[in-house]
């Protein structure tokens, strides 16, 4: 139950950043992951998101749009356009989490150093878990998507 309550608590406070930063919650996943990897291809965007080729781009063109992210031509093979954050609107992004992390960071000042490290084992690990749970439910999904695709055959 405790960790139900935290699970949903983190999901609300994403929502509400998303909201504050005027980026639906897809948008503002996406920003988060071109940020920390410090860009991304739109088809590394897409299989990172779930998102289709299409949605991607679209995705992304909000995200222009909107000054948080450019495509940028790929440093390692011009025929690739990267997508990255656009340094400037990250100030923005600081902005909007700041709460987050001014609370949380007082959470964390209850524990000790060693409590910590404890913590942040258990983050290490359970991000890769949540991220492989994640794509066990895409791929549950798969076939359902693929019916949903095709066109009624009617009679």
């Amino acid at each position: 139950m405790i960790f139900r309550q935290y699970l949903d608590a983190v999901g609300l406070q994403g929502l509400a950043s998303a909201e504050a930063a005027g980026l639906h919650t897809s948008e503002w996943y996406a920003l988060s992951l071109i940020t920390v990897e410090g860009g991304l291809t739109s088809g590394e965007l897409a299989t990172r998101t779930g998102l289709t080729t299409g949605a991607t781009t679209r995705l992304i063109d909000r995200l222009e749009r909107a000054g948080y992210a450019r495509r940028a031509p790929d440093p390692r093979d011009r025929r690739r356009v990267m997508v990255e954050p656009v340094p400037d609107a990250l100030a923005r992004v600081e902005e909007v989490v700041g709460p987050a992390r001014r609370r949380i960071a007082e959470v964390l000042s209850r524990y000790s150093p060693e409590q910590r490290a404890v913590l942040f084992d258990y983050f290490e690990h359970a991000a890769p878990a949540f991220r492989a749970a994640t794509e066990e439910i895409r791929k549950a999904l798969a076939p359902r998507r693929r019916r949903a695709a095709r066109p009624e055959s009617g009679g």
